[in-house]
C-alpha cells in the first residue's frame, strides 16, 4: 500500500456531469480541489442519450447557466442539432433540446477542467471516507436553525465530520469538504439476457469499494436500475423508410452569454421510425429471458423512461411505439435509438431491431443493456445537499436517486457551491420551489422517499409559468453574482434588461388607441373583434388572436428593443393575470418556508400529532413548516398541530 498523503480544500468523487460542475464551482471560487474519476477519458461521459436538455431538463440547463455553471456553454459549443420542444403549447413548457456530439462534448468539458486554476484531476478509485467525531461544543457559521434566526452559532447537529478520502491504493487525501458524485458506478453491473458484467457503463471499471465505507458511516444504501438502447451502424440503415427530423432555424443557445449569431450552422438530422406488431410479438415470446422480468435485476427502474419490453407489456393495446434514431456525433457512424432501451438477450435484440422500417439490415455496434448501481437515501441530506449526520460531506447526482445528465449537473453545481460556502463561513444557497426547477428537484429529493430514479418534469413545478426557461437569467443571475460565479458586467446587463422590460410593459399599459378605421381594419384582418371605444395596447396584446409582435403594425411609438426583451414583454403582457395569481401563491408559500422549526425540537412532546407524522418528522427533520408540509404522511391537520405547538 502507498504512503502518499496530499491535502486539499475539497475532494470531488466522480467526474460525470455532477462532478464536473461541483469541481468547477469549487475551484472557481478559489478552493484547492481534486476530482477523482475511474478514467480521465470518461470525464463528462454521455453513456446513454446523446443530448442535453429536453422537456423540463432544458429549464435546468438554463438555470445552471444563469447561476454560473458550465453545461449550457459546453453544449452550445458542441451541439449538432437544436430544437425548441413543445412550441405548440404555452411558454411555461417550452424546452430547448440539443443533440450533442458526444466525444466533442466530453473533450470540451475535460479541457475546461484541465485548464481550470485550483483544480487537479486524478484517475483513481476512491474506496473509503475518512471521518472523525465532532466535539459537542464545536460551532460553525451556519446550520439548521436553532440558536438564533439565521442559525449562527448553533451547535452542529452532525455527530461527525468528513476529513478526507482514501483510494484503493491506500493514498490519503485530506480535505475540509467532500462531494460524492459517483453516478451509476457504485457496485455497478450491466445485464442483458443471462449475461452479467460487473462493470460501469460502456465497459468502464465499476467502483466496488466505496459502498462498504458508506455503510460503515451509517449511510443507508439503496439499489436502482436504468438502461440504454443498442447503438446501430448508420451505414446499415435505410433512412428513406423513416421520417426526417430537422433542427430549428434560427438556433437558440442554451447559455445567456452565447451570441446567437455565433452558433448558426448546418445541422444534422435525426430520424423517426416505429415498432410494430411483429416487434412486440418477438418481445412477448422472449419476455421470460429478460432479467427485468425474470427477477435477476434487483434495482428499481425509472418509471418515465421504461425499457421497450416494459412498454410492450404495460401497454398491450398500443400497436406501435415511437423510436427516434439520433446520431452520436459528426465523426462516428453510431446511431442511438431513443425509446428502445432493453435488457433482452443479444439474439432477441438482433431479431426485434430488424422488424422496424429502415432497420431490415441493421448492424448492432453495441448491445442494449440494463445497469444496476448503489445509491444513498437522499432524505439523509439537508436542502444544501450536505449529509445531516456527516458535516462537510455532500451528495450530488445519481447517487442521490436522480436520473439524467441535467438533474445531475444542477445538483453537482449546488453541492459544490454549498461546500464552498461552508468553507467560507457563509450560509448555504437554498433555492426555493418558487426560485427554479433546481429548487423543486432538490426539495423533492430531500423531502420525499425516492423509490425509483427521479426524473424532472414540468408537472412537478407548482409555479411553472414563473419558472420558464426563457427567464432563468432574470430569476437567478443575482444569486449567481452573490455566489461569486457571475461577473458584475453580466449582472448589470441583466438588470438593464429587467428595466427595459418593465418600461415597455408600462408603456403598453399607458398607450391608448381609438376605435378608428385604421385600427378596426387591422383587427378585422387578424380575425378579432373591432373596437367600439378606446383601449390600451396591452389590452389588445391579451387577445387570443393577437400578440406583442402582431400589434407592431399599429404601435407607432414602439422603441427598438433587443429580441430577448421583446420576448419577455410579450409573455408578461399576455399572461399577466396568470402570473399575478402564481405570485400570490408564492407569497403564501414563502410564509410557510419562513416558519422555521428548531433543530432540537422533540416531536414526541407535540401532543395530538399522529404516529405516522411523528415518525416521518423525526426521520426527515424538516427545517421549516413548508418542508414539513411536503413530507408524505404529514397531513394538513398535523401541520396545524405543529404550528400551534411552535407558537407556544
Amino acid at each position: 500500500m502507498t504512503n502518499v498523503v496530499e491535502n486539499y480544500d475539497a475532494v470531488v468523487v466522480g467526474a460525470g456531469h455532477a462532478g464536473c460542475e461541483a469541481a468547477l464551482a469549487l475551484s472557481r471560487l478559489g478552493f484547492k480541489t481534486i476530482v477523482f474519476t475511474v478514467s480521465v477519458d470518461s470525464i463528462a461521459l454521455m453513456p446513454c442519450n446523446p443530448n442535453i436538455g429536453g422537456s423540463s431538463k432544458g429549464h435546468i440547463v438554463r438555470e445552471i447557466d444563469a447561476l454560473g455553471g458550465e453545461m449550457g456553454k459546453c453544449i452550445d459549443k458542441t451541439f449538432i442539432q437544436s430544437k425548441m420542444l413543445n412550441c405548440s403549447k404555452g411558454p411555461a413548457v417550452h424546452s430547448l433540446r440539443a443533440q450533442a456530439d458526444k466525444q466533442w462534448y466530453t473533450r470540451e468539458m475535460r479541457r475546461n477542467l484541465e485548464n481550470q486554476e485550483n483544480l487537479t484531476i486524478r484517475q483513481a478509485e476512491v474506496a473509503e471516507l475518512i471521518t472523525e467525531e465532532i466535539g459537542a461544543r464545536e460551532t460553525r457559521p451556519y446550520d439548521v436553525v436553532g440558536a438564533n434566526e439565521k442559525g449562527v452559532g448553533a451547535s452542529i447537529a452532525s455527530p461527525k465530520k468528513v476529513i478526507g478520502v482514501k483510494t484503493v491504493s491506500g493514498a490519503t487525501y485530506y480535505a475540509k469538504t467532500v462531494v460524492l458524485a459517483t453516478g451509476v458506478y457504485l457496485n455497478a453491473r450491466c445485464l442483458y439476457g443471462d449475461v452479467i458484467e460487473h462493470t460501469g457503463p460502456n465497459g468502464l471499471k465499476a467502483a466496488n469499494h466505496l459502498t462498504e465505507s458508506l455503510l460503515k458511516e451509517g449511510i443507508t444504501i439503496k439499489r436502482f436500475k436504468t438502461g440504454t438502447p443498442a447503438r446501430i451502424d448508420k451505414r446499415s440503415l435505410d433512412f428513406s423508410k423513416m421520417e426526417e427530423q430537422k433542427g430549428d432555424v434560427p438556433i437558440v443557445p442554451f447559455s445567456f452569454s452565447t451570441d446567437p449569431d455565433s452558433i448558426q450552422k448546418e445541422q444534422v438530422s435525426c430520424w423517426l421510425t416505429y415498432t410494430n406488431d411483429v416487434t412486440h410479438d418477438i418481445i412477448r415470446k422472449n419476455i421470460d429471458r429478460s432479467p427485468l422480468f425474470s427477477g435477476v435485476i434487483e434495482g428499481t427502474g425509472p418509471r418515465y423512461c421504461p425499457s421497450i419490453e416494459d412498454k410492450v407489456m404495460k401497454f398491450p393495446d398500443k400497436d406501435r411505439h415511437q423510436i427516434f434514431v439520433e446520431p452520436e456525433g459528426l465523426y462516428t457512424n453510431e446511431m442511438y435509438l431513443s425509446g428502445m432501451s432493453s435488457s433482452l438477450p443479444e439474439d432477441v435484440q438482433h431479431q426485434m431491431y430488424k422488424t422496424m422500417p429502415g432497420f431490415e439490415n441493421a448492424v448492432i455496434v453495441r448491445n442494449a443493456y440494463a445497469i444496476e448501481y448503489d445509491l444513498i437515501d437522499s432524505t439523509e441530506l439537508k436542502p444544501s445537499l450536505e449529509f445531516k449526520n456527516i458535516a462537510g460531506l455532500f451528495g450530488a447526482g445519481q447517487i442521490n436517486g436522480s436520473s439524467g445528465y441535467e438533474e445531475a449537473a444542477c445538483q453537482g453545481f449546488m453541492a459544490g457551491v454549498n461546500a464552498a460556502r461552508l468553507m467560507q463561513g457563509k450560509e448555504p444557497i437554498i433555492l426555493k420551489r418558487s426560485d427554479g426547477y433546481i429548487g423543486v428537484l432538490i426539495d423533492d429529493l430531500v423531502t420525499k422517499d425516492t423509490t425509483e430514479p427521479y426524473r424532472m418534469m414540468t408537472s412537478r413545478a407548482e409555479y411553472r409559468l414563473l419558472l420558464r426557461q426563457d427567464n432563468a437569467d432574470l430569476r437567478l443571475t443575482e444569486i449567481g453574482y452573490e455566489i461569486g460565479l457571475i461577473s458584475k458586467d453580466r449582472l448589470d446587463y441583466v438588470n438593464n434588461k429587467k428595466e427595459l422590460i418593465t418600461k415597455e410593459v408600462e408603456r403598453l399599459k399607458n398607450t391608448h388607441v381609438g376605435a378608428n378605421e385604421k385600427i378596426n381594419n387591422f383587427l378585422k384582418a387578424n380575425g378579432t373583434t373591432e373596437l367600439l371605444s378606446g383601449v390600451t395596447l396591452a389590452d389588445l396584446c391579451k387577445r387570443p388572436e393577437l400578440s406583442y409582435e402582431k400589434i407592431l403594425e399599429i404601435d407607432e411609438t414602439r422603441p427598438h428593443l433587443p429580441k430577448e426583451v421583446s420576448e419577455q414583454v410579450g409573455i408578461e403582457i399576455k399572461y399577466e393575470g396568470y402570473i399575478a395569481r402564481e405570485m400570490q401563491q408564492v407569497e403564501s408559500f414563502k410564509k410557510m418556508e419562513g416558519k422555521k422549526i428548531p433543530a432540537e425540537l422533540d416531536y414526541d412532546k407535540v401532543i395530538n400529532l399522529r404516529i405516522e407524522a411523528r415518525q416521518k418528522l423525526k426521520k426527515f427533520k424538516p427545517e421549516n413548516i413548508g418542508m414539513a408540509s411536503r413530507i408524505s404522511g404529514v397531513s394538513p391537520a398535523d401541520i396545524s398541530v405543529l404550528l400551534v405547538y411552535l407558537k407556544k
